[in-house]
């Protein structure tokens, strides 16, 4: 299925070939595969291009979409009989394109599963089928200045103590970095919130997230912002609205703070910095819930309407009988390889990948239903407004309301 979208319709930035080495092809073969990533994936997607269209003998066409409208613009290309034939995007997106028949499942088998990282191939299964090929994982942890924190923390209260004393002392400004944002920020207050009781949503029977069992505004969830509440900017002062995406690791690389919640997003600017720093699980506070970040998997999903009806099956071959291709999408765009094999092959170069794995062990996969959408925007409005200082109660119910009223439309 070939884009015929015009630029202004996808948010179009960059197009890419990259052609088989094959000199001679059939008509079906010249055929251009495309693909549809936003910026941040864009270089990885690049190198890949250039690998896989050898594996698949035929030109592939990268094609950058601004990631604020890359699913919508996917939904409504599949509405409309148009778009790409591969779509790269996270996990959490399976659950709403796969009811909305836009892809469509892959050639992963059960017994694939444990070729992956933990959960990967079921982050990106619904309703019992695999929609997606992981290449991917990501999760949150704590970055540790060692120079100026040289052992790890057995808890939150006790990060929060060295790092107060750093303060007091003069040699840091603030004692975490986590960024909250004016808007909040739901998916790194996650590993805190749930160490304090909070749940977003239930489990059904098959131990999978339940819509119907909203936690916004459990008695629980409140009673965890309570406690959230107290390191806010009425409290400690610990979590404030002015660390946000633009200065968070900053803060961090520049010594300011000896700790810092992030992803492996933020490994090669503290390795550009020169700073000193360990990679360990976020911490939980101390005699409650073991802290849970959220784990995200990088997919590629295969369109409904794909030019190749057996596209799925092929890549998920490529992937699993070719590690160097998860390992060139891992140079290209540092995030855990989501299969073991290529995990493997890139630790010795980088041994944060696997104190990132061991920090999301116990995590929780970003739930896929359609539904967690309209979570996000709410629930991380009300941690900011939290944190400022609004009460938690009203803050969270205000949340819930409106997030039930999108499930109603």
């Amino acid at each position: 299925m070939r884009s015929r979208l015009s630029l202004c319709s996808v948010g179009l930035v960059l197009a890419l070939t990259a052609c088989s080495a094959a000199d001679e092809v059939d008509e079906y073969s010249s055929i251009p595969l495309t693909i549809w990533a936003d910026e941040d994936r864009a270089q990885a997607m690049r190198t890949f291009a250039e690998a896989f269209a050898r594996d698949a003998n035929r030109p592939v066409e990268v094609i950058v979409v601004d990631h604020e409208e890359l699913r919508a613009s996917f939904l409504s290309s599949h509405a409309t009989g148009l778009g790409p034939d591969l779509l790269v995007g996270p996990h959490d997106w399976t659950g709403e394109l796969a009811a909305a028949g836009a892809i469509v499942p892959v050639g992963l088998e059960s017994g694939d599963t444990d070729l992956f990282s933990p959960g990967a191939v079921e982050a990106v299964s619904y309703e019992g089928k695999v929609y997606g090929v992981p290449y991917a994982t990501e999760n949150l942890a704590l970055f540790r200045n060692t120079d100026l924190a040289p052992e790890a923390p057995t808890s939150l209260e006790d990060m929060l103590e060295t790092g107060t004393d750093l303060v007091d002392s003069g040699s840091a400004s603030q004692a975490l970095s986590i960024q909250v944002g004016a808007e909040g920020d739901a998916y790194h207050i996650h590993p805190f919130f749930t160490s304090a009781g909070g749940y977003l949503f239930g489990e059904d029977a098959s131990g999978d997230p339940d819509p119907t069992d909203l936690g916004v505004a459990a008695p629980e969830s409140i009673a965890a912002f309570e406690l959230l509440a107290e390191l806010g900017e009425e409290g400690s002062g610990v979590l404030n609205r002015s660390t946000d995406s633009a200065n968070a690791t900053s803060l961090f690389t520049s010594g300011q703070a000896p700790f810092l919640v992030s992803g492996p997003w933020s490994v090669a600017s503290a390795q550009e910095e020169g700073v000193p720093f360990a990679v360990d699980p976020v911490p939980s506070f101390a005699e409650r819930a073991k802290a849970r970040p959220l784990i995200g998997v990088q997919a590629f999903y295969v369109a409904s309407g794909a030019s190749d009806p057996d596209l799925g099956q092929s890549l998920a071959q490529a992937i699993l009988d070719d590690p160097e291709l998860s390992v060139i999408l891992h140079e290209a765009d540092p995030r855990v390889p989501a299969l073991d094999e290529a995990l493997q092959m890139v630790t010795d170069q980088d041994p944060n990948l696997e104190a990132f794995q061991r920090a999301g062990e116990g995590g929780l996969p970003m739930p896929a239903i359609p539904e967690m959408e309209l979570v996000w925007s709410p629930f991380s409005q009300a941690s900011a407004d939290i944190i400022g200082g609004a009460d938690p109660a009203e803050a969270l119910a205000e949340a819930e309301r409106l997030i039930v009223e999108g499930f109603g439309e």
